[in-house]
Parts: C-alpha cells; structure tokens; sequence
C-alpha cells in the first residue's frame, strides 16, 4: 500500500513539475507571445470606441480584449503554412498523444484549416491564461511567500474571511504557485489529448497517404520481379553452363569453349538487363520511367540460351505475338522465362513443351515438363511461382501450376488478357 502510494504521488508530482510539465509550459507560453499581438489590437480598438477612462472600466476593456482577439488568431490560423508550423511546436513541446499522427504538412483543405483555426484559438487562449498566470502569479507567490509589502495585510484579510484556517503569507503564497502549476497542467494536458484530432491528417489525407504507400509497394513488388526473374534466369543458366564445361573440358574442349561463350552472352544480357532495373530504381517516379524489358519477341534468344544448357523445348508459337501490346507482351516474355527457370532448375536439362497462343482475345501460354528425381531446393526459394501469379493478376489475368493427375508431368498454365495493362 506504502509503495503503491509513493508511486501515485511520484506520477502527481510529475505530471505537475516533471519534464513533460515544463516543455508543456513553454508551448504555452509561447502561445501567450503569439496572442499578444491580436490581444494589444484588441485593446486599441475597444479603447477607440469607448475613450472613457476609468480604472474598473479598464479592467474590463483588457479582459474584453482576451474574448475579441480570439477570432483574430482564428482568421490568421486559416493560413495552409500554420498547420506544419504547430504541428511541429505541438511534436516538440506539447508531448502530444499519437505525436506521430500529427500533420507536418499545410492545410490544403478547408476542413484541415478549420480544425487547425480552433487548435490555433485553444493554443493562443490557454497559452495567454498560463503565461498570465505565471507573469503575475509567480511573483505574487514570493511576495507572499516572504512577506514582502503588505502581505501581512493580505493574509490578515483572508484569514477574516476564514477564521480558523491559520491562513498566513508562505500558505497563500503556496497555494498561488500550486494554483499556477495545476493550471499549467491541465492546460497541457488538454492540448495534448486534443492534438492528434485537431492537428492529425484529414481523412482524404489518411487515403491519399496509404495510396502512395500502395503504390510505392507495387513499383518496389514489380522492381524485385524484374531482378528476380531476368537476373536469376542468367545465373541459373551460368551455373548449369559452367558446370557442363567443367566436366568435358578436357574430352571435349570444343563443347567447353561454346558453353563459356554461351556464359559471356548470358551474362553480358544479365548485366544489361540490371542496368535497367537499376535505372528504373534511380527514377524518382518509376512509373514516369516506363517499364522495360525483353518482350515476345526476343523468345528465340531465349530459346537458343536455354538448348546450350541441355533443355530442348518443343515450341508452339502463333503468328501475331509481335502486335500484341507491349505490356502484355512483357509480362508474357517474363512469365515464359520463369517458368523456363523452374524448369532448368528443378527438372535439369529435360525436355519441355511450350504453347503460346492467341484465342478469344486472351494469350495462353502453356508449358509442360517431365517430372524428374526431387532436386535439393535452394533457401528462400519459391518466389518464381508467386511472382508468375502476381504479373498475371496485375493484367486482369489468371494462372494455374501444379503436376498432372498421373504424376509425371508439371503444368504451367496463364491467360492474360490481350488488352489488358498493367
């Protein structure tokens, strides 16, 4: 009970005085400085209109003065630029709550700017009642506190008024200092629950924000694509090429020289297809940049690339692949060379059928291969097939992979729509 005691008066204790208390204490009072300007205009304004002089009548006219600023600041709040700016001050200094869904930006719609207006009022208000407070709360607590001037007087006057409360100079001056401390924080407090509804993004802000995250995933999804499927297929090809000419180098240095040269040209296309990708990721706007790549067209180097490796494939193309669109005709190049990988990976060098036709507005590619003895799969492996799948989604398309019902064949199947895009 002790313990848990002390922990609740240590929390009192810093909410009132704490680190979090003292920044929450100079954004308000720079919120004080901030209303100075339309309170002061207030006050000649108000004192133009009613010229009588009068001590309680110029204490009303400068509380007044308080009221009628406000819709100053409110006006002047309306400014796009003064969202980032408090947003950043209230980040800083008010400790908000969810600081990281407040708003660094301007205002661009109306909506923002009115919230931003009635965050701006409650600043300006409750950092001018604090800084007030504390200008003239604060030395009044030492003056009483001390007995300094007529405190004496003062805590005689109270102390008519409550007898029995042995109220005295140090006591009042106390309770004036803690008066100014809790008004402090619970101002702070109330700014820091307000801030993330008032300062936070609209929710048009909200959507705009997770579209460009969309987006940005997409274009980082179809950049890892690219250097998966044009990348791994040349080094899939470079290995099983550096491997046949490691073993017939010597009885059959011929063979051997052709699989190196086949190595050069594989590797000099991988390079040059990795300069692209890499070009494409330096574009601030990928999307701007247009996608690149091989298309159909370029399927018999392709071809001929896979037969050096020892993979002969029975290819059935239909007339007219080179008018197909180019996006379609990309996807489909990338889609047959995966599936042409999983083929030189998995399987070895087996035979394989390859269809690629035209029929009711859609492209089908087909691509069929014996299944051979289970190869040993490399560690995070496995993306080919997804990403087979997400190039025919993004067309509007579909796909199907998986063994025949007797076993002994694997299928690839994908239609994509002949107008589709991207």
């Amino acid at each position: 009970m002790i313990t848990g005691a002390g922990t609740r008066l240590r929390r009192a204790a810093g909410a009132v005085v704490g680190r979090r208390a003292r920044l929450r204490w100079v954004h308000l009072v720079l919120g004080g400085a901030l209303l100075m300007p339309y309170w002061l205009l207030s006050v000649v304004l108000l004192g133009a209109l009613n010229p009588e002089q009068g001590n309680a009548r110029q204490a009303l006219l400068q509380f007044l003065s308080l009221f009628t600023s406000l819709p100053m600041a409110a006006v002047t709040a309306l400014v796009p630029t003064v969202r980032g700016l408090e947003g950043a001050a209230a980040r800083a200094l008010c400790t908000a709550e969810r600081p990281e869904e407040l708003a660094t930006g301007p205002a661009r719609t109306w909506p923002a700017r009115w919230r931003t207006a009635v965050w701006y009022v409650l600043h300006v208000f409750f950092g001018g009642v604090v800084a007030g407070m504390t200008l003239a709360g604060v030395p009044f607590a030492v003056v009483l506190m001390f007995s300094f001037g007529g405190a004496e007087d003062i805590a005689r006057f109270w102390e008519d008024r409550f007898p029995g409360w042995m109220v005295t100079g140090p006591a009042l001056g106390l309770a004036v200092l803690l008066l100014v401390l809790l008004t402090n924080a619970g101002c702070g407090a109330l700014l820091a629950r307000w801030a993330p509804a008032l300062l936070g993004p609209t929710p048009e802000e909200r959507l705009a924000a997770v579209e460009r995250r969309a987006t940005v995933l997409a274009q980082r999804n179809r950049l890892a694509r690219e250097l998966h499927d044009s990348v791994g297929h040349a080094l899939s090809a470079v290995g099983i090429q550096a491997s046949a000419a490691a073993r017939v180098l010597r009885t059959n240095p011929d063979f051997a020289a052709e699989a190196l040269q086949a190595i050069e040209e594989t590797a000099r296309a991988a390079v040059s297809e990795l300069d692209t990708v890499l070009g494409l990721l330096r574009e601030e706007d990928p999307e701007a940049a247009g996608p690149a790549g091989p298309t159909l067209a370029g399927l018999d180097d392709l071809l001929r690339q896979l037969a050096r490796t020892g993979v002969t494939v029975d290819a059935d193309l239909a007339p007219g692949l080179a008018a197909l669109p180019a996006p379609v005709s990309r996807e489909a190049y990338r889609i047959v060379q995966e599936g042409l990988t999983n083929v030189l990976r998995h399987a070895g060098p087996a035979p394989a059928g390859l269809r690629v036709g035209l029929a009711a507005g859609r492209l089908e590619i087909e691509l069929t291969n014996p299944l051979g003895p289970a190869r040993p799969s490399r560690p995070g492996g496995g993306r080919g097939l997804r990403g087979i799948g997400e190039r025919a989604a993004a067309l509007r398309g579909g796909s199907t992979v998986g063994p025949s019902a007797d076993g002994t064949t694997w299928r690839l199947a994908v239609w994509l729509p002949v107008g589709g895009t991207a």
